[in-house]
């Protein structure tokens, strides 16, 4: 009895470890791996980033990113602080991670062995009408004051996290991708003391759902801010248009009026001629 006792527990072992196997087995083929693409784009400043499921592309974002970021510095006298603004770029050589799902995605981007990590994360909804988008929901900035190249004599430095609060930007309707030269400008709020961190994009193409070709951004949606400078650029235009069809049409009439006029018989302006007549 002692003997079936061990054989039926060894065996249920090796039943929980083979099911433990087997998810985890799933899980790796699930695993979603993050691509940088940046190579790709003329643009010095642009990166090109890609989150893939299983081979396939199901996140692409396509942007320039400029942070600025307040710390502090002990003033001269040794007592005072005084607060300095660090401005930086987003490096294309940066690291990328990320999930997608069908209603939440999310990619981290990170660079200086994580002194610095950018977190952007995306949310499906349903608004008016039945009208299903996607939106950026949240953006967190991980930066550390203690990196001494880009913060210069900061006090007390380390870690700190700024995070938005209740976002809803770039709203853009379900399986399309989000377009904007523009500059968008987010404000964070730092846990240093409170302080706004400035988080600006342009150049953006972004699309956290429904890609149906690998590496290649859905429809674009253009944003109000692009769509407005464009109607300032062609207006002047289509004025111009209409202005010069408006002078050809004159000069037209005219000059038909003109040959109507000449053809008709002129009558003597002087009175005294219509004896003769």
């Amino acid at each position: 009895m002692g003997r079936l006792g061990f054989s039926t527990t060894e065996s249920a072992r090796l039943l929980l470890l083979s099911v433990f196997g087997v998810l985890l087995l799933s899980v790796v083929l699930a695993e979603q791996e993050g691509e940088n693409l940046s190579g790709l784009s003329n643009n010095p400043d642009k990166a090109i980033f890609a989150v893939r499921e299983n081979g396939t592309t199901c996140l692409m974002v396509e942007f320039a990113v400029k942070f600025l970021v307040p710390y502090d510095v002990l003033a001269l006298n040794g007592i005072d602080l005084i607060t300095e603004q660090a401005s930086f770029t987003l490096p294309r050589g940066a690291e990328i991670e990320g999930k997608c799902g069908s209603t939440e995605s999310e990619i981290h981007i990170s660079w200086k062995n994580n002194a610095y990590v950018l977190r952007i994360y995306f949310s499906k909804e349903f608004r008016d009408k039945g009208i299903e988008v996607w939106k950026i929901s949240k953006v967190q900035f991980v930066y550390d004051t203690s990196e001494t190249s880009i913060f210069l004599n900061a006090y007390n430095p380390g870690k700190h996290t700024a995070s938005t609060h209740r976002l809803s930007a770039l709203v853009t309707p379900a399986g399309r991708s989000f377009v904007c030269t523009a500059q968008q400008t987010l404000t964070l709020i730092s846990s240093d003391h409170q302080k706004g961190v400035t988080v600006s994009m342009y150049d953006i193409q972004i699309q956290p759902f429904d890609i149906t070709s690998d590496f290649i951004f859905s429809e674009p949606y253009k944003c109000i801010t692009d769509q407005r400078e464009r109607l300032e650029e062609t207006l002047p235009l289509v004025l111009g248009l209409i202005l010069g069809l408006i002078i050809i049409i004159t000069l037209t009439v005219y000059h038909f009026h003109l040959k109507l006029t000449a053809n008709q018989p002129q009558l003597p302006r002087d009175r005294s001629m219509y004896k003769n007549m």
